[in-house]
């Protein structure tokens, strides 16, 4: 599980060096590094990597979205959620989510712009987070008891608070 744990934090922070630097300035971590920075400093730095580092569109439209897919994907592995008698597996619950939020988009019910290339490809990093991916842990409800796992899990789902757009 720590392998997993390195690769999740892998593609965090491939995630949040796009949206830092190659997405709008509207996201709260990008708000998050202008004030601990300057604005100026961040400018000077954010320049600076584009320049060298130049950035597909794809790329930097959508594969932020399926790194944070996969990343929850992984800590949702195994995991449910049980209310009454029904059991919910977590492991769906990242692609509902990212699936929705496009269509939220599409009928303007929150910041951003739908996008088919955004869907296929959390539906691609779902898949190999579910699939590819071997996870041992035995399953177990996601709040009874509330553990390191559920921490981790729950912790992910904020960091992707981090890619919120405010307008």
């Amino acid at each position: 599980m720590k392998k997993n744990y390195i690769i999740i934090l892998l593609a965090l922070l491939i995630s949040l060096f796009i949206y830092l630097f190659y997405r709008t300035e509207n996201t709260v971590v990008t708000k998050l590094a202008i004030s601990l920075l300057s604005r100026e400093r961040f400018e000077i730095l954010k320049d600076s990597i584009v320049s060298t580092v130049t950035l597909n569109e794809h790329i930097i439209n959508s594969l932020p979205e399926g790194l944070w897919v996969f990343c929850i994907t992984l800590t949702s592995k195994n995991l449910y959620l049980k209310i009454n008698d029904i059991k919910f597996d977590l492991l769906f619950l990242p692609l509902i989510f990212s699936v929705g939020l496009e269509f939220f988009q599409l009928l303007d019910l929150t910041n951003g712009r739908f996008d088919f290339w955004d869907i296929g490809v959390s539906v691609v990093f779902w898949a190999i987070a579910h699939y590819c991916i071997r996870f041992n842990d035995e399953e177990q409800n996601g709040l009874k008891p509330f553990n390191k796992r559920s921490i981790i899990c729950t912790a992910t789902y904020f960091i992707v608070y981090l890619a919120h757009v405010w307008k």
